[in-house]
């Protein structure tokens, strides 16, 4: 699932592939760009805000594209087969004359000026990844609406960007507390920790190709909570829940432990999964 962390190595990947390349192949197959020809143009270079990737190209141009939950980015050599899925599902292809870079499923694809780029990341917090990163800020961005369930503030990019299902869980979990408490409500030491903790997750991760949170490499404990419901909570041995959380415009699978973390949540519990045998 792309958060934070996998924008940025997604971001790593183009760049040292393109950057400083004159591109030989254009193709962005979308219907308001579908003439649009790069060929001819080089590009600068690729950089993440939060969740979002912006492709720099000479001539005052962007390529702006995210992921979402389903989108990708694949780095190919000359010949190589690319298996990121049935043709029908590229968006993007960028090629030099060493590497093409294709983009598949990708939900978000516009050329924009790069004089415009703050239209489409302009609305983003403090990027936890990012140089722009402002515990302080982030910390008050949370806490302006404070009837605000701790879960959906954490999702919300204008607050701090970067953070995705995974992390609001794992987060969660760290803090002790429950998705679903206000934000209002959380203790004052436990809301001052909460922006550098956040950071510290991504920041620990940036450079892995599997997420850890618990400090562990083993398969099915690399996670606290997050895709471990109905298994027995890590620390206590109570079973992991799990329930739909959102703002109505989407719901996401919301994971958490009743002992460890204290505060509100749905009842009954949602979408069980049959036990792991």
């Amino acid at each position: 699932m792309p958060e934070g962390d996998t924008v940025l190595q997604t971001a790593q990947r183009l760049h040292t592939a393109l950057a400083g390349q004159v591109l030989i192949r254009s193709d962005l197959r979308v219907p308001r760009f579908a003439t649009a020809d790069l060929t001819g143009r080089t590009v600068l270079d690729v950089t993440p805000r939060g969740k979002h990737l912006l492709t720099r190209i000479e001539g005052g141009l962007t390529l702006h594209s995210h992921l979402r939950m389903d989108g990708s980015w694949k780095v190919y050599a000359p010949g190589e087969r690319w298996t990121g899925g049935p043709g029908h599902q590229i968006r993007a292809v960028l090629g030099n004359a060493t590497r093409t870079a294709v983009g598949y499923r990708l939900p978000v694809l516009e050329l924009l000026r790069t004089a415009d780029e703050n239209k489409v990341v302009g609305h983003l917090g403090p990027d936890l990844l990012g140089p722009d990163w402002d515990a302080g800020t982030a910390l008050r961005n949370l806490l302006c609406e404070p009837a605000r369930p701790l879960g959906e503030a954490l999702l919300d990019q204008r607050n701090l960007a970067g953070i995705g299902n995974v992390y609001k869980s794992e987060l969660c979990f760290l803090l002790q507390v429950t998705p679903w408490l206000p934000v209002g409500d959380l203790p004052d030491e436990t809301a001052a920790r909460l922006p550098e903790l956040a950071k510290k997750l991504l920041e620990a991760n940036r450079d892995r190709p599997a997420r850890v949170t618990t400090g562990s490499g083993r398969p099915g404990q690399r996670l606290y909570v997050y895709g471990r419901a109905p298994r027995p909570c890590l620390r206590c041995r109570t079973p992991i829940r799990v329930a739909d959380q959102g703002d109505g415009s989407r719901e996401r699978p919301t994971y958490w432990c009743p002992s460890c973390q204290h505060g509100p949540a749905p009842r009954p519990y949602a979408k069980q999964p049959p036990p792991v045998r």
